[in-house]
Protein backbone atom coordinates (compact mmCIF):
# COMPACT_ATOMS: atom_id res chain seq x y z
CA UNK A 1 0.00 0.00 0.00
CA UNK A 2 2.40 2.19 1.13
CA UNK A 3 4.12 2.39 -2.79
CA UNK A 4 1.33 3.56 -4.26
CA UNK A 5 1.46 6.91 -3.08
CA UNK A 6 -1.82 8.09 -4.78
CA UNK A 7 -3.72 4.93 -2.20
CA UNK A 8 -2.03 5.93 0.53
CA UNK A 9 -2.89 9.64 0.56
CA UNK A 10 -6.76 8.73 0.01
CA UNK A 11 -6.97 5.52 2.67
CA UNK A 12 -7.98 7.43 5.66
CA UNK A 13 -6.86 4.15 7.99
CA UNK A 14 -3.48 5.04 7.52
CA UNK A 15 -1.75 7.55 9.76
CA UNK A 16 -0.17 10.23 7.99
CA UNK A 17 2.02 11.91 10.78
CA UNK A 18 5.44 12.91 9.75
CA UNK A 19 8.27 14.17 11.76
CA UNK A 20 11.48 15.85 11.25
CA UNK A 21 13.82 18.32 12.95
CA UNK A 22 14.73 21.77 11.75
CA UNK A 23 18.25 23.57 12.51
CA UNK A 24 17.60 27.28 12.43
CA UNK A 25 20.48 28.83 10.34
CA UNK A 26 20.44 32.12 11.90
CA UNK A 27 18.43 34.40 14.50
CA UNK A 28 14.80 35.03 13.54
CA UNK A 29 12.94 37.62 15.43
CA UNK A 30 9.21 37.46 15.51
CA UNK A 31 6.72 37.38 14.29
CA UNK A 32 7.81 34.57 12.21
CA UNK A 33 5.58 33.40 9.50
CA UNK A 34 4.77 29.78 8.18
CA UNK A 35 4.31 29.19 4.72
CA UNK A 36 3.07 25.97 2.98
CA UNK A 37 4.26 26.44 -0.70
CA UNK A 38 3.34 23.72 -3.36
CA UNK A 39 4.89 23.08 -7.15
CA UNK A 40 2.71 22.64 -10.41
CA UNK A 41 -0.23 23.42 -8.79
CA UNK A 42 -2.08 25.59 -11.59
CA UNK A 43 -4.39 28.04 -9.53
CA UNK A 44 -5.02 30.18 -12.62
CA UNK A 45 -6.55 27.92 -14.55
CA UNK A 46 -9.15 29.57 -16.33
CA UNK A 47 -11.83 27.31 -15.23
CA UNK A 48 -10.40 27.10 -12.16
CA UNK A 49 -10.10 30.53 -11.04
CA UNK A 50 -13.88 30.98 -12.64
CA UNK A 51 -15.13 27.71 -10.16
CA UNK A 52 -16.67 29.92 -7.28
CA UNK A 53 -19.44 32.56 -6.48
CA UNK A 54 -18.95 35.44 -4.89
CA UNK A 55 -22.17 36.49 -4.38
CA UNK A 56 -22.86 33.32 -2.26
CA UNK A 57 -19.93 33.76 -0.62
CA UNK A 58 -20.75 37.44 0.59
CA UNK A 59 -24.76 37.31 0.84
CA UNK A 60 -26.15 34.44 2.81
CA UNK A 61 -29.80 35.48 0.45
CA UNK A 62 -27.36 34.12 -2.45
CA UNK A 63 -27.16 30.53 -0.81
CA UNK A 64 -28.09 29.60 -4.31
CA UNK A 65 -26.21 31.23 -6.34
CA UNK A 66 -24.37 28.29 -7.47
CA UNK A 67 -23.90 29.07 -10.88
CA UNK A 68 -22.53 27.08 -14.01
CA UNK A 69 -19.09 27.62 -12.86
CA UNK A 70 -19.31 26.04 -9.78
CA UNK A 71 -19.99 22.25 -11.47
CA UNK A 72 -19.56 20.04 -10.03
CA UNK A 73 -19.40 21.07 -7.20
CA UNK A 74 -22.40 23.07 -7.26
CA UNK A 75 -25.11 20.59 -5.42
CA UNK A 76 -25.13 17.38 -3.65
CA UNK A 77 -26.68 14.08 -4.87
CA UNK A 78 -29.95 15.43 -3.69
CA UNK A 79 -29.59 18.89 -5.26
CA UNK A 80 -29.01 20.86 -2.20
CA UNK A 81 -26.21 24.19 -2.35
CA UNK A 82 -22.95 23.36 -1.05
CA UNK A 83 -21.71 26.37 0.44
CA UNK A 84 -18.85 27.49 -0.09
CA UNK A 85 -19.36 25.95 -4.15
CA UNK A 86 -16.45 25.25 -6.75
CA UNK A 87 -13.56 24.01 -7.14
CA UNK A 88 -11.49 26.77 -5.53
CA UNK A 89 -13.05 25.87 -2.18
CA UNK A 90 -13.29 21.77 -2.83
CA UNK A 91 -9.52 21.91 -3.38
CA UNK A 92 -8.97 23.38 0.42
CA UNK A 93 -5.35 22.55 1.51
CA UNK A 94 -5.26 20.93 4.72
CA UNK A 95 -2.29 19.84 5.88
CA UNK A 96 -1.34 20.68 9.39
CA UNK A 97 1.76 21.57 10.94
CA UNK A 98 2.82 21.83 14.64
CA UNK A 99 5.88 23.08 16.37
CA UNK A 100 8.08 22.07 19.56
CA UNK A 101 11.37 23.56 20.77
CA UNK A 102 14.57 21.22 21.67
CA UNK A 103 13.60 20.63 25.07
CA UNK A 104 9.46 19.92 23.80
CA UNK A 105 8.28 22.76 24.66
CA UNK A 106 5.14 24.04 22.21
CA UNK A 107 5.46 26.72 19.75
CA UNK A 108 2.40 28.02 19.35
CA UNK A 109 1.06 29.25 15.53
CA UNK A 110 -1.31 31.99 15.72
CA UNK A 111 -3.82 31.69 13.21
CA UNK A 112 -6.12 34.68 12.82
CA UNK A 113 -5.01 37.97 11.24
CA UNK A 114 -3.25 36.01 8.40
CA UNK A 115 -5.94 36.79 5.58
CA UNK A 116 -6.57 40.29 4.42
CA UNK A 117 -9.58 42.40 6.07
CA UNK A 118 -11.22 43.71 2.91
CA UNK A 119 -11.42 40.45 1.98
CA UNK A 120 -12.97 39.47 5.44
CA UNK A 121 -15.09 42.68 5.68
CA UNK A 122 -16.17 42.94 2.07
CA UNK A 123 -15.99 39.75 0.37
CA UNK A 124 -16.93 36.82 2.82
CA UNK A 125 -19.75 37.17 4.60
CA UNK A 126 -20.08 37.40 8.56
CA UNK A 127 -23.88 35.46 8.40
CA UNK A 128 -22.73 33.05 5.44
CA UNK A 129 -21.65 29.48 7.18
CA UNK A 130 -20.07 26.13 5.62
CA UNK A 131 -23.18 24.10 4.41
CA UNK A 132 -22.88 20.81 2.55
CA UNK A 133 -19.28 21.32 1.90
CA UNK A 134 -17.16 17.95 1.52
CA UNK A 135 -20.25 15.77 1.11
CA UNK A 136 -20.04 14.13 -1.85
CA UNK A 137 -17.95 10.89 -2.65
CA UNK A 138 -15.02 12.40 -3.54
CA UNK A 139 -13.33 14.53 -1.04
CA UNK A 140 -10.91 17.50 -2.31
CA UNK A 141 -9.34 18.71 0.92
CA UNK A 142 -10.09 20.23 3.98
CA UNK A 143 -13.37 20.41 5.78
CA UNK A 144 -15.24 23.95 7.21
CA UNK A 145 -16.23 24.02 10.78
CA UNK A 146 -20.38 24.46 9.93
CA UNK A 147 -20.44 26.63 12.98
CA UNK A 148 -18.16 29.50 11.96
CA UNK A 149 -19.07 32.20 9.49
CA UNK A 150 -16.74 32.15 5.78
CA UNK A 151 -15.77 35.53 6.95
CA UNK A 152 -13.97 33.76 10.31
CA UNK A 153 -12.55 30.82 8.15
CA UNK A 154 -9.04 32.41 7.05
CA UNK A 155 -7.53 29.50 5.83
CA UNK A 156 -10.33 28.97 3.38
CA UNK A 157 -9.86 32.99 2.66
CA UNK A 158 -5.62 32.91 1.81
CA UNK A 159 -6.59 29.55 0.21
CA UNK A 160 -8.92 30.87 -2.36
CA UNK A 161 -6.74 34.15 -3.08
CA UNK A 162 -5.82 32.43 -6.37
CA UNK A 163 -1.63 32.08 -6.88
CA UNK A 164 -0.45 33.37 -11.10
CA UNK A 165 2.19 31.28 -10.75
CA UNK A 166 2.27 27.19 -10.64
CA UNK A 167 4.54 27.33 -8.07
CA UNK A 168 2.74 29.42 -5.16
CA UNK A 169 3.43 29.50 -1.05
CA UNK A 170 0.42 30.39 1.65
CA UNK A 171 0.84 32.06 4.92
CA UNK A 172 -0.27 29.44 7.11
CA UNK A 173 0.16 31.30 10.44
CA UNK A 174 2.95 33.14 12.61
CA UNK A 175 5.03 32.27 15.42
CA UNK A 176 5.42 34.85 17.62
CA UNK A 177 8.62 34.16 19.66
CA UNK A 178 12.24 34.51 18.94
CA UNK A 179 14.58 31.13 17.17
CA UNK A 180 18.33 31.65 18.47
CA UNK A 181 20.46 30.12 15.54
CA UNK A 182 21.66 26.45 15.76
CA UNK A 183 18.62 25.57 17.70
CA UNK A 184 16.39 22.55 17.40
CA UNK A 185 12.62 22.80 15.96
CA UNK A 186 10.77 19.58 16.17
CA UNK A 187 7.65 19.64 13.18
CA UNK A 188 5.08 17.50 13.33
CA UNK A 189 3.40 17.28 10.34
CA UNK A 190 -0.34 15.65 9.18
CA UNK A 191 0.29 14.62 5.43
CA UNK A 192 -3.29 15.03 4.44
CA UNK A 193 -2.83 16.63 0.92
CA UNK A 194 -2.87 14.73 -2.07
CA UNK A 195 -0.15 16.10 -4.26
CA UNK A 196 0.66 12.52 -5.48
CA UNK A 197 -1.85 12.74 -7.91
CA UNK A 198 -0.90 15.26 -10.02
CA UNK A 199 2.92 15.23 -9.33
CA UNK A 200 3.06 18.26 -7.43
CA UNK A 201 5.58 18.52 -3.81
CA UNK A 202 4.46 20.28 -0.90
CA UNK A 203 7.62 22.41 1.24
CA UNK A 204 7.25 24.59 4.63
CA UNK A 205 9.16 27.81 4.96
CA UNK A 206 9.90 29.72 8.24
CA UNK A 207 10.61 33.39 7.19
CA UNK A 208 10.92 36.68 9.09
CA UNK A 209 9.79 39.86 7.84
CA UNK A 210 11.50 43.55 7.79
CA UNK A 211 10.30 47.23 7.42
CA UNK A 212 9.93 46.54 3.90
CA UNK A 213 8.55 42.67 4.07
CA UNK A 214 10.05 39.75 3.63
CA UNK A 215 13.09 38.89 1.22
CA UNK A 216 12.31 37.67 -2.10
CA UNK A 217 15.00 37.27 -4.44
CA UNK A 218 13.61 36.69 -7.60
CA UNK A 219 13.11 40.88 -8.11
CA UNK A 220 16.76 41.47 -7.75
CA UNK A 221 17.50 38.53 -9.66
CA UNK A 222 15.09 39.79 -12.74
CA UNK A 223 16.83 43.07 -12.69
CA UNK A 224 20.06 42.13 -12.81
CA UNK A 225 19.84 39.60 -15.60
CA UNK A 226 18.25 42.23 -17.25
CA UNK A 227 20.59 44.82 -16.49
CA UNK A 228 23.27 42.40 -17.71
CA UNK A 229 21.37 41.60 -20.99
CA UNK A 230 21.17 45.21 -21.70
CA UNK A 231 24.70 45.98 -21.34
CA UNK A 232 25.61 43.03 -22.97
CA UNK A 233 23.93 44.38 -26.26
CA UNK A 234 25.20 47.90 -25.86
CA UNK A 235 28.89 46.45 -26.02
CA UNK A 236 27.88 44.50 -28.80
CA UNK A 237 26.59 47.75 -30.90
CA UNK A 238 29.47 49.29 -29.97
CA UNK A 239 31.47 46.72 -31.48
CA UNK A 240 29.27 46.37 -34.83
CA UNK A 241 29.82 50.74 -35.17
CA UNK A 242 33.72 50.20 -34.51
CA UNK A 243 34.40 47.64 -36.63
CA UNK A 244 31.92 48.81 -39.26
CA UNK A 245 31.67 52.26 -39.55
CA UNK A 246 29.31 54.52 -41.69
CA UNK A 247 30.72 55.95 -44.69
CA UNK A 248 30.76 59.70 -44.88
CA UNK A 249 28.40 59.46 -48.09
CA UNK A 250 25.85 57.49 -46.25
CA UNK A 251 25.17 59.90 -43.95
CA UNK A 252 24.82 62.63 -46.08
CA UNK A 253 21.28 63.50 -47.16
CA UNK A 254 20.44 63.48 -50.96
CA UNK A 255 18.33 66.41 -52.20
CA UNK A 256 17.40 67.04 -55.64
CA UNK A 257 18.59 70.46 -57.53
CA UNK A 258 15.90 72.85 -57.25
CA UNK A 259 15.51 75.19 -59.88
CA UNK A 260 13.62 78.88 -59.61
CA UNK A 261 10.54 78.79 -61.16
CA UNK A 262 10.53 81.67 -64.47
CA UNK A 263 6.66 83.33 -64.65
CA UNK A 264 6.03 84.43 -68.10
CA UNK A 265 3.23 86.79 -68.52
CA UNK A 266 2.13 87.95 -71.57
CA UNK A 267 0.25 91.19 -72.74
Amino acid sequence: MLGNKVAYIQNPSIDKTCTWILKVPRDMKHPIYVYYQLDKFYQNHRRYVKSRSDKQLRDPKEANSTQQYCKPEATTEHGSAVVPCGLVAWSLFNDTYSFARGNNRALRVHKRGISWRSEREHIFGKQVFPRNFQKGALIGGGTLDPRIPLSEQEDLIVWMRTAALPTFRKLYGRIEADLRAGELVTVTTQNNYNTYSFGGKKALVLSTAGVLGGRNGFLGRGYAVVGLACLLLALLLTMLCLVFPLKEEHLALQYPLLRPATVTMHA
